[in-house]
This record gives structure tokens, sequence and C-alpha cells, in this order.
């Protein structure tokens, strides 16, 4: 009997843990309306998600995430075929690579991006000074109260709602009494919209994209760092971004075909470097202005 009842056991401690492996988020859609450039009235926009699970929010550009179902369409299709397809012309690359981490209930942050082929981070905590306002506003379906706080350089207005149950927003805002349904800067830089939310069930913290990515070297594993190592670092990837890239294909492959493709190694080597640096030149506005551009405005 006892061995009966370990067969028993067994396979329910298993359907338990798989059960548990399942987690469910609240996804909020977030409408940034931005202006890329400083010297530009041109006005872009983006969808942003924040998805809230048990023990963490994770703030992403939602354009790749978006596209998940055409891209694992197109990797099964490669796979299937042992052939090459230029994925830079079928899906539509985001504005933002960074994701924002807040940690529950500690509320510290780490901001997150891919430098070459390895996920780096720094981690943050920032106390948000909110002064809440009595004024209120209807938004939308949601009923909100207007806060205001100043961070990275700028001055900003949110409104918040205590209808919804976090003390979360978009990017790296936080720490007021019901989550925030829209937030900009005084000069418009940067606007954020809440345009709809759902449940995700058997939400994963990596998209189908970024776990295939992972079996050919793209680490999703996160180096944590000090925060002017990170910038430093990013600075230089930016500068040449496919310099580590090149110290690793040998000389010989460059003229290599692509299975399936008339496209070389060297040319899809072009084009990833093309690629990049229009993305790193598409903005000069960041949400938080650099402190050496502060201090030349006092």
């Amino acid at each position: 009997m006892k061995s009966l009842k370990k067969l028993v056991i067994l396979p329910l401690l298993l359907l338990g843990l798989m059960v548990s492996a399942q987690e469910t988020a609240n996804r909020f859609f977030y409408e940034l309306t931005y202006k890329p450039k400083k010297d530009s009235a041109r006005l872009d926009k983006v969808m942003t998600t924040l998805d809230i699970a048990k023990d963490k929010s994770i703030y992403q550009d939602f354009t790749l995430p978006a596209q998940d179902s055409i891209i694992k369409s197109a990797v099964e299709e490669m796979e299937k075929t042992k052939t090459f397809k230029d994925m830079s012309k079928i899906i539509k690359w985001p504005k933002f690579s960074y994701k924002i981490y807040k940690n529950y209930p500690a509320m510290t942050e780490m901001y997150v991006d891919r430098i070459n082929r390895n996920l780096f981070a720094y981690d943050e905590t920032i106390k948000f000074d909110w002064k809440i306002l009595t004024e209120q506003e209807k938004i939308g379906t949601y009923n909100t109260q207007k806060a205001t706080t100043e961070f990275g350089g700028r001055k900003w207005t949110a409104w918040f709602s205590t209808d919804i149950p976090f003390q979360d927003g978009p990017y790296k805002f936080y720490g007021l009494p019901g989550l925030i349904v829209k937030i900009e800067d005084d000069e418009k830089n940067y606007s954020w919209l809440l345009s709809g939310n759902k449940t995700v069930k058997d939400w994963k913290e990596f998209t189908y994209a970024e776990e295939v990515n992972a079996k050919f070297g793209m680490s999703n594993e996160k180096k944590t760092i000090a925060k002017d190592k990170f910038e430093k670092a990013y600075a230089a990837f930016k500068q040449d971004p496919m310099a580590e890239v090149r110290t690793q294909v040998p000389q010989n492959m460059l003229s290599m075909k692509m299975p399936g493709s008339d496209l070389t190694i060297g040319e899809m080597l072009k084009n990833q470097e093309k690629m990049l640096n229009d993305f790193f030149k598409s903005t000069d506005n960041p949400i938080e202005v650099p402190q050496i551009t502060e201090k030349k405005k006092k």
C-alpha cells in the first residue's frame, strides 16, 4: 500500500508544481506620445505595456511582443526549410529596447537593456516626492486625481485612479495611491495614456523571440552592474554596435552565403549594423535629461 500511495502522491506533486509555475499577470497598455528629437516638433507614438505579476512589474515597448506569433511562424518556417529569412523585412522594430522591472513590495527598480549579446542591468531605489492635489478628472472610464512631481530633470503631472488598486505606473513612475492613468512632463516631451488592460494567463517574463535568441547565445540572464558602468558600456555600444560581433566572426566566413539565401554573412552583419545605427540615431531627447545637460542649463 505504501508504494501505491507514493505512486499516487508523486503525480499530484508534479501537477502541483506545474500549476504553481503558471502565473497570471495584469497587462496595462499605455500609448506613449513623445518627441524623439529636441529640435523638432514632430511627435511619435508607440504602444507600451506594464505587466503586473505577483512579485514584480515589467514595463516595456510592446512592439516586438505584439508580433510574437509572426516571429514564431517565421522561425518555425526557417527550421523546417533550413533556409534563412531576413527578419528585418518581416517585423517592425521597437522604438525603445529597455525594460523596467519594479520588485514588490520594496519597489526597488531595475533598468535592463541588451549590450551586444548580453543583458545588463543597474538597480535603483527611487523615492518620488509626489504632491497630491484636490483636482479630479474623468479620463476615459477612469475617475482620476491630479499629482505632480519632479524627476529626471523634468516636471511631471500625473493623473491616478484609486479604482485600480496598484500603486504603479509606466516607466519608472510609481508611489501614488492607485494606478497612474496619465502622466506627462510640462513641455509634453513624453506623455503616457492608459488605453486598455487585459489579464494574461500563463504569463511569461520573456517573449518567444527572447527565448529563441537565448538558444543562439543571446543570454537572458541579467548581469547587474553599477549605473555609471552601465552607461559607459552602453555609450561604447552605441558608438560601435558591431564591435564585439566582428571579433567573433572569422574573416573567411563573411563571404559565405546564409542557408537558402543570396545574402552573405557579411551583408547580413552590415544590415544589422545599419539597423542598430538608425535605432540609436532616431532619438536625442531622452526621458531623463542627462546631468551634464542640466548643469549647462543652470
